[in-house]
């Protein structure tokens, strides 16, 4: 693979001053006719050999362009914060929005491949990293994302001769340090690794370009080139509006029957039993999470159901029980215009709890294959994909020692209508009943078939949904209370 690169590329400095000026302008009404569109984010990913001229590249394409609008990221060690949640936390927070440009110099690539040649990953572990980037890089380019990726080459001799040149220069010493020798020592083996990567990740959403690096002037045209003429084939494509393709149709059962549809709603429990447990399942919380391992863990609760199911109440008796300053409650609406220029799940992983912290989210990304799926927000295709996405985000949680907790609360139509009719009449709780809760009632057979549908696609062993019986306010609470105790308790028993 890096044969062809190796072979050098010298362009003289009369010709690299002649194309750059046609090129700067170029690339700069681009980023303008981005900025001004707001069509697509744009991620560009600068990895490769140590000492290839990946900070040179950031730094020209700072040069040539508007900077205001480039977001450029250099990762290296972890922060604290960063080691305390999924490692693609990292990187999904510093994602940038429609209209601007984003550039990566340490990707998602870097740990996957040095673990990989220090022998702390097997190539099969490896292959599974590689395998969850792809399907990340795939979701990315599904919501609209142009993926950049150049991979700065250098054969042996070349980065040992800049090794040394750049220690050698008191200006430069500093970029130099014991790593940068102890990974040349290794030269061989991260070039096999690396070929590795790159065969397997080149995807059509989303190839590599390699680029020799030993020439500044033959390496600068050449990214600046591919970058011009990626942006401008984007955004000069014709508008054409979003097609559906006919997908499989969704699997149902030989009987018909729905899962919700086995619940017993009429379960109970009387007031003076639920006081009772009430106390002393909060006490059971309450010390779970003093427990001197509790900060090795992270938990995600996350409350979906029928409008006036209860979810809010079954919330407030789970925060009772913690520390305030322990958890947080992160109520979902509609998108924001900012949370509407990155992808549908940005949204949630920027509120991805720290170990030691409880998450509680008052619904949840799942709004994509219920809400929007039903009321036609997005297409077809959108939500038929956002099962197999948010399996993919849930198994990293699961991961990275978060205990998730998916809890589906369900009533019954003439419920749901009764509570309607009590929120009219009571001053304190008629803001929680609006003209979109009636309308949603015409569309209960169109919900129920979603909620199936979200259950049976989405309820995994790392990650189950539990279905709470709700038309009874004390069980359902209880139910909660309960089940995310016995979770807490079996991960804590695992430490």
């Amino acid at each position: 693979m890096f044969e062809s690169a190796e072979l050098g590329h010298k362009i003289a400095k009369e010709v690299y001053r002649k194309e750059l000026p046609p090129l700067r302008e170029g690339l700069l009404d681009a980023q303008l006719d981005l900025l001004q569109s707001k069509k697509f984010p744009v991620i560009i990913l600068l990895a490769g050999v140590d000492c290839a001229g990946k900070g040179e590249t950031m730094n020209l394409l700072h040069e040539w362009m508007d900077p205001r609008h480039i977001e450029s990221h250099a990762l290296r060690e972890l922060t604290d914060e960063e080691q305390n949640r999924p490692p693609m936390w990292r990187y999904w927070r510093d994602l940038p929005p429609k209209g601007k440009i984003g550039i990566f110099i340490g990707s998602w690539y870097s740990a996957p491949l040095v673990e990989n040649v220090y022998g702390r990953t097997k190539n099969a572990e490896l292959d599974q990293q590689l395998d969850r980037i792809i399907r990340f890089e795939t979701m990315l380019c599904n919501e609209g994302a142009l993926i950049l990726k150049f991979w700065l080459h250098l054969s042996e001799g070349q980065q040992k001769k800049r090794l040394k040149k750049l220690e050698e220069d008191p200006k430069t010493r500093w970029r130099i340090n014991e790593t940068d020798w102890k990974n040349f020592k290794l030269y061989d083996r991260f070039r096999t690794v690396s070929e590795r990567m790159l065969r397997s990740t080149s995807t059509p959403e989303a190839p590599w370009t390699i680029v020799e690096g030993a020439d500044e002037h033959y390496r600068s045209l050449t990214i600046g080139k591919v970058i011009l003429e990626a942006l401008r084939r984007r955004l000069d494509a014709p508008e054409t509006p979003p097609v559906d393709e006919p997908l499989p149709p969704m699997l149902t059962s030989i009987d018909g029957l729905q899962i919700l549809q086995t619940l017993d709603l009429t379960k109970k429990m009387t007031k003076p039993q639920y006081d009772a447990e009430l106390e002393t399942l909060q006490g059971r919380l309450n010390l779970l999470s003093r427990h001197k391992d509790f900060s090795k863990i992270s938990v995600l609760a996350l409350f979906e159901g029928n409008d006036a199911a209860g979810k809010g109440g079954s919330i407030r008796r789970v925060t009772q029980a913690l520390d305030a300053r322990s958890y947080r409650v992160i109520p979902v609406a509609a998108p924001s215009e900012e949370e509407r220029a990155q992808p549908y799940l940005w949204r949630f992983w920027r509120h991805l709890p720290r170990r030691g912290r409880v998450a509680i989210f008052d619904r949840s990304w799942y709004g994509r294959v219920l809400v929007e799926r039903v009321e036609e927000f997005c297409s077809h295709a959108d939500w038929m994909r956002a099962y197999g996405e948010i399996n993919d985000f849930e198994e990293q949680l699961v991961r990275n020692r978060t205990v998730v907790l998916k809890f589906w609360l369900a009533i019954s139509p003439e419920e749901q209508l009764k509570r309607f009719k009590e929120r009219e009449k009571i001053g304190f709780k008629r803001f929680k009943i609006t003209d979109e809760d009636w309308r949603n009632r015409e569309k209960w057979p169109l919900y129920e078939q979603a909620v199936c549908d979200m259950i049976d696609r989405t309820s995994t062993e790392i990650a189950p949904w539990t279905l709470v019986e709700a038309n009874d306010k004390y069980h359902a609470r209880i139910k909660v209370l309960k089940t995310i105790c016995s979770r807490i308790e079996q991960a804590l028993e695992k430490r």
